[in-house]
C-alpha cells in the first residue's frame, strides 16, 4: 500500500526469482493478503468479501445456466422450465441465481450504506467511492436485464415499463428506445440484446472490482473512527494496523459462512419468497398484470420515479420554466438517476472535517431517518400509485434528496463534533484493553 511503511514480496528461490522478474504475480498476491488493515475494523466492514462471492457464484452459475437457456421469445419460458426440472441439478442452479441477486443487493446495500456513515467517500478515497457507484449502476443494469431473461409475465411487462423510460427523453428518447428494444416493441430483438448484454456486463462488474480493491489498496482503509493510519514510519504503522492475513480473512470467513448459512436456508425452503408469482406465467403481451412492479432491490428508486406525477407544484414549476420540454414522466426518471447521482456526490456535499459519523452526534440522528426512509421507500414501491402511497413516495423521496443537498452540507457548518482518538491505536485500546495490564 503507497504511502504506508510494510514488507513487501522479497523472492527466496531460484525460481521465484525467475518468475518475479517476468510476472511479479506472486508479488502481487502476497502484498494483497499482508496489506496493513486497520486494527480496528468492525463487523461493518465483512460485505467485501460477501460482495466477492455473490459476483464470483453469479458468473459460474449464470454460465452453466446459459448451456440451457435459449433466448428466443418462443422459447425462453420453456427452456427455464426445462432447467428446473430435467436438468441435473438444474433448480438448485436457477435458484442459487436467482437468490444470489437479492444476496448481493442486500450486501451492497449495507456496504454503501457503511460508507455512507463511517464517511468512507471522504478524501482521499473519492475515486473509490466513485467506482463503487458505477459498480452499483452495472449491477443495476445487469439484474433488470437478467429478470426479463425468463419471460414471465413480469419480465416483459418490467421491460416494456423500463424502457419506456427513455421515450421520456426529450427529442432523442424515441430513437433510443427503439436502438435498446431492436425495433417498435418488447420482442425477440430486446430478449437477444439484453440476453448479450446480461452475459457480458458481470465480467465489466469483475474489472471494475479489481479497480475498486486498487484504488482502496492505494489509499488505505478507512476505519470506524476515520483517523488515518500513521505513515511516518514502519513501528507507528504496526502500531495501528494488522496483517489482512490471517486475521482479516478469517474474521470475514467466518463472516462469510454465517450469511451463507441463511441464504442456503432460504435457497433450500423458501427460494421464491422475494420473487414475483406472475413471473411463473408465460409473457403475453396482450393481458397486462394488476400491479407492475420490479424485484424488491429497485423498489425504493421505483418509488421516486413514480412520486413526481403532474399535480406535484416542484414537477409544475419545472415543466413552466422548461416550457414544457420537463414534463411529469421525464421529471420522474430525472429524479430516479439523480437519487443515485446525489448519492455519488456525497464526497463534495458533506462539509463536515470529520469523517466518521460515531463523532458527530447531528448526523447520527438524520442518517438514521435516513435509512428509515430507504425502508420506506421500498415499501411503498410495491404499494399501488394512489393514496396514500403516492403522498408517502413524494415525502420519502424529498427527503432524499433534502438529506444530500441540504442537510449534509449544512451539518458541516453547523454541527459541533466530538472528540475523535489521536490513533487508530488509542481506539483499539479503548475497546480491547488487556485486562491484566494494571495489574
Amino acid at each position: 500500500m503507497a504511502g504506508i511503511p510494510h514488507d513487501h514480496y522479497e523472492p527466496k528461490t531460484g525460481g521465484e526469482k525467475w518468475l518475479h522478474k517476468r510476472l511479479p504475480i506472486v508479488g502481487l498476491l502476497y502484498d494483497t493478503l499482508m496489506i496493513p488493515t486497520p486494527k480496528n475494523l468492525n463487523w461493518m466492514w465483512i460485505w467485501g468479501i460477501v460482495l466477492t462471492f455473490c459476483l464470483a457464484m453469479q458468473i459460474i452459475t449464470g454460465i452453466v445456466l446459459v448451456m440451457h437457456y435459449t433466448p428466443h421469445v418462443d422459447m425462453a419460458f420453456a427452456s427455464v422450465e426445462h432447467i428446473m426440472r430435467n436438468v441435473n441439478g438444474g433448480h438448485m442452479l436457477r435458484y442459487l441465481h436467482q437468490n444470489g441477486a437479492s444476496l448481493f443487493f442486500i450486501a451492497v446495500y449495507l456496504h454503501i450504506f457503511r460508507g455512507l456513515y463511517y464517511g468512507s467517500y471522504k478524501a482521499p478515497r473519492e475515486v473509490t467511492w466513485i467506482i463503487g457507484m458505477l459498480i452499483y449502476l452495472a449491477m443495476m443494469a445487469t439484474a433488470f436485464m437478467g429478470y426479463v431473461l425468463p419471460w414471465g409475465q413480469m419480465s416483459f411487462w418490467g421491460a416494456t415499463v423500463i424502457t419506456g423510460l427513455f421515450g421520456a427523453i426529450p427529442g432523442i428518447g424515441e430513437p433510443i428506445q427503439t436502438w435498446l428494444l431492436g425495433g417498435p416493441a418488447v420482442d425477440n430483438a430486446t430478449l437477444n440484446r439484453f440476453f448479450s448484454l446480461h452475459y457480458l456486463l458481470p465480467f465489466v462488474i469483475a474489472a471494475l472490482v479489481a479497480v475498486h480493491i486498487w484504488a482502496f489498496h492505494t489509499t488505505g482503509n478507512n476505519n470506524p473512527t476515520g483517523v488515518e493510519v500513521r505513515r511516518t514510519s514502519k513501528a507507528e504503522a504496526e502500531r495501528d494496523t494488522l496483517p489482512f492475513w490471517p486475521y482479516f480473512v478469517m474474521k470475514d470467513l467466518f463472516a462469510l459462512a454465517v450469511i451463507l448459512l441463511v441464504f442456503f436456508a432460504i435457497v433450500g425452503f423458501m427460494p421464491n419468497y422475494l420473487g414475483h408469482p406472475d413471473n411463473y406465467i408465460e409473457a403475453n403481451p396482450l393481458a397486462t398484470p394488476a400491479h407492475i412492479v420490479p424485484e424488491w432491490y429497485f423498489l425504493p428508486f421505483y418509488a421516486i420515479l413514480r412520486a413526481f406525477t403532474a399535480d406535484v407544484w416542484v414537477v409544475q414549476i419545472v415543466q413552466f420554466l422548461s416550457f414544457g420540454i420537463i414534463d411529469a414522466k421525464f421529471f420522474g426518471v430525472l429524479a430516479m438517476f439523480g437519487a443515485i447521482a446525489v448519492m455519488a456526490l456525497a464526497p463534495w456535499l458533506d462539509t463536515s472535517s470529520v469523517r466518521s459519523g460515531r463523532y458527530r452526534p447531528m448526523f447520527k440522528w438524520w442518517f438514521a431517518l435516513l435509512c428509515v426512509d430507504f425502508m420506506v421507500l421500498m415499501w411503498v414501491g410495491a404499494r399501488p400509485a394512489e393514496y396514500p402511497y403516492d403522498w408517502i413516495s413524494l415525502i420519502a423521496s424529498a427527503y432524499w434528496f433534502a438529506y444530500f443537498l441540504v442537510i449534509l452540507p449544512l451539518l458541516g457548518v453547523i454541527e459541533k463534533p466530538l472528540a475523535q482518538p489521536a490513533t487508530i491505536e488509542d481506539d483499539f485500546k479503548s475497546h480491547y484493553a488487556d485486562p491484566t495490564a494494571a495489574e
